[in-house]
């Protein structure tokens, strides 16, 4: 049997990544309580707002048991604000899960109106090149010495990276076609 994927809905876009898993055929609920997570084998948290969703998971009591279901090898898809709360550090952010070792700079491309899409070369998730889209999207300045780089913009820019169980993408692939990003990582769960 297939395992189940929970999505954070807290806040942010988590209905378009339901939608991909639907499209995948992935059995998938919606987490907003740590019952939730019961039966739950792997998890995304969406893009969104960081500082609100880090702050709902702290309210809800989900930051600890998250924490421990990492230790204990849930896999998680981190994208946009998601990145930015798995990030062990973040300007101006004090709180998230800091489960993972990469360094994030929020809206490190500009505010809203300065998002854009592009296309990235990300060899490991697919033979073809990726349409990215970034809304008001970080950027991974550093990452650890068992951090693989999976994705970079051309200026050089970390924008999708992997630590064991732990996928961080900077951009939004729940909101183009490709499906390459959704089947890498249910290929960790």
């Amino acid at each position: 049997m297939t395992s189940t994927v929970g999505v954070l809905a807290l806040q942010g876009d988590f209905a378009e990544h339901a939608a991909v898993l639907t499209h995948l055929q992935r059995p998938w609920r919606y987490v907003t309580q740590v019952q939730h997570l019961h039966g739950v084998a792997a998890l995304i948290i969406p893009g969104g707002e960081s500082t609100t969703m880090a702050r709902l998971m702290t309210d809800l009591d989900l930051v600890v048991t998250l924490q421990t279901r990492i230790r204990d090898g849930m896999a998680v898809l981190g994208t946009c604000a998601g990145a930015i709360l798995l990030a062990r550090q973040v300007d101006h952010l004090s709180q998230g899960l800091q489960v993972m070792d990469i360094a994030v700079q929020r809206n490190a491309f500009g505010r809203q109106v300065d998002s854009f899409t592009a296309t990235i070369a990300a060899p490991t998730i697919s033979p073809a090149p990726i349409h990215a889209v970034f809304i008001r999207a970080p950027r991974i300045l550093s990452a650890g010495p068992n951090v693989d780089i999976l994705a970079r913009l051309d200026d050089g820019s970390i924008v999708a990276a992997r630590e064991r169980n732990l996928l961080a993408i900077t951009f939004h692939p729940e909101l183009t076609r490709s499906t390459a990003f959704h089947e890498f990582f249910l290929s960790l769960s």
